[in-house]
């Protein structure tokens, strides 16, 4: 039976730690796995812009001994050119996986219904589940352990946010996050993270001041204020997030060695100041290289039976 990546609450802590054993492998010896996937091929359906999405899919699937196969906007132009579906159905009998990165996350969840091959989440308004993945692997990498660590997430409650609160309440990473009012995640997100942070033994916490959300924090998360397709909100956003910017000031209220994330692309300045993104504790680089490995591990989990 085939299965997909939509979102990290589909997924048990084991199976994250099992992704995350398997990235280690795969850093290590490169060589061994590089015909894992041999004559398989991974579908790219791109409906928003991207960098580390595509680029990460595309590199991980060919040094797996795979193919990749980029399908932009205009070419499928899904749901409207042609259902949702009948795409689904016919990537099916070319292809042994599809990456769908699109708008509205309805349109995940009835690609992955209809398609035959497993369907990965590479973004969705909802959800951002790989890109989570890469993060608290990061998390693992950098600071040795996940239990009890505290992740401060400053910003927009986006799909990146719904995402983190997803994998650190199954991991027992403890999460604070920060966002003005009206900008909170979404209300079930948080009550099924804060239900899953019971098995674990982590802790779920909403504030609407950042310096309380960070002070003693492990990591200071931030993402971009306004995402693709906010464009028009991006002035009223840039008022409302004044206070949320991940600076000096705010960066000492954390702990000495803080890490400092970012999903990226940054605007720096905004969200983020520069001399922050570019100082000695941000992992923000090997934060997105990390997109690659833990992809790979996802990869030969899902399509290589």
């Amino acid at each position: 039976m085939k299965k997909d990546l939509i979102s990290i609450k589909d997924l048990a802590a084991a199976e994250i730690l099992d992704i995350f054993s398997l990235t280690d492998k795969l850093k290590k010896n490169k060589a061994k796995f590089s015909k894992v996937l041999a004559g398989k091929t991974l579908a790219l359906v791109f409906q928003k812009p991207s960098n580390r999405t595509r680029v990460s899919f595309a590199v991980g699937m060919f040094q797996l001994g795979g193919n990749s196969l980029y399908l932009a906007p205009d070419e499928i132009n899904l749901g409207v050119r042609e259902s949702i579906a009948d795409v689904a159905k016919t990537l099916s009998r070319y292809v042994d996986g599809i990456v769908l990165r699109t708008f509205e996350h309805k349109n995940c969840l009835e690609l992955a219904k209809e398609a035959t091959v497993p369907v990965i989440n590479g973004l969705s308004d909802f959800s951002h589940p790989c890109q989570a993945l890469a993060d608290l692997y990061t998390v693992q990498e950098k600071l040795k352990k996940l239990k009890g660590v505290t992740l401060a997430y400053v910003g927009d409650g986006n799909n990146v946010c719904n995402s983190l609160l997803f994998t650190c309440a199954k991991l027992g990473v403890n999460m604070n996050v920060g966002c003005p009012k009206g900008y909170a995640p979404d209300a079930l997100v948080l009550k099924d993270a804060k239900t899953l942070a019971e098995a674990s033994g982590a802790g779920i916490n909403l504030f609407n001041d950042a310096f309380s959300a960070v002070k003693d924090a492990d990591v200071i998360y931030t993402d971009v204020w306004a995402s693709m397709g906010q464009e028009d909100e991006a002035q009223k956003r840039k008022e409302a997030f004044k206070d949320f910017q991940v600076n000096k000031n705010l960066v000492k209220a954390a702990k000495a060695n803080v890490l400092i994330m970012h999903c990226l692309p940054a605007h720096r300045g905004e969200e983020i100041t520069d001399d922050i993104l570019a100082g000695k504790n941000a992992v923000v680089f090997d934060e997105a290289e990390n997109r690659m490995h833990v992809q790979k591990a996802i990869l030969i989990k899902l399509l290589g039976r």
